[in-house]
């Protein structure tokens, strides 16, 4: 049977059976956090040019490429000029769609660190570290720190993208009351239980055929 297209919204597109993913216990793919990351930029925070929320393909591309062709990439986003830069973070190591598991890893330039949200702690520490080198000096901050911010743990084996999604709206959110990420507080368990109910309601929302 085809793929139902359900909802397209600016340049994220999502099917069927990216929302049956929302429905039940299942682990997150690229469209369903790159729809989400589009969303906090062109509506919530859409008045925020500071903020800058890099999809996961992006993110994927930049860890593939050599430190000279990632401003490829960055030079249309603006990165260099961005305060607060969102990276969704996975291990998989190839160019394709995959990996197992999501972590966040967000660059403050008024911090000078790049804080890694890691919702099963050590899975992506050396993808972040990794990330985070080759990062550095494309993104103008050669002489940034890396840190391991403390975050909910997940208590399956499948929320890590809902994890990441929630830590996500944390950050911003506190980032914008006090213009730094250090100290951000921890999810709850409650957030992230609701939280895919919530993405589902926001689809319909924008006109989502679901």
């Amino acid at each position: 049977m085809p793929d139902r297209q359900v909802l397209s919204f600016h340049e994220s597109l999502l099917r069927e059976s990216d929302i049956d993913l929302l429905r039940g216990p299942h682990w997150l793919n690229d469209q369903i956090i790159s729809f989400y990351f589009e969303y906090l930029e062109k509506v919530i925070y859409k008045d925020i040019e500071e903020f800058l929320f890099v999809s996961p393909e992006v993110t994927q591309c930049l860890k593939i490429v050599s430190r000279n062709e990632a401003s490829i990439f960055l030079s249309p986003l603006k990165a260099t000029q961005r305060d607060l830069i969102f990276f969704a973070l996975n291990d998989n190591e190839n160019t394709s769609a995959g990996g197992s598991h999501w972590s966040l890893l967000v660059l403050s330039r008024p911090e000078n660190t790049f804080f890694h949200f890691d919702s099963s702690s050590g899975s992506n520490l050396s993808s972040s570290r990794v990330f985070f080198s080759r990062l550095r000096e494309p993104l103008g901050c050669p002489d940034a720190d890396l840190q391991q911010h403390k975050c909910l743990q997940q208590s399956n084996g499948y929320d890590c993208g809902i994890h990441l999604i929630c830590v996500t709206d944390q950050v911003a959110e506190y980032a914008r009351r006090t213009d730094r990420v250090s100290g951000t507080p921890s999810i709850s368990y409650q957030q992230v239980s609701r939280k895919r109910r919530e993405i589902l309601e926001i689809i319909l929302e924008l006109g989502g055929a679901i």
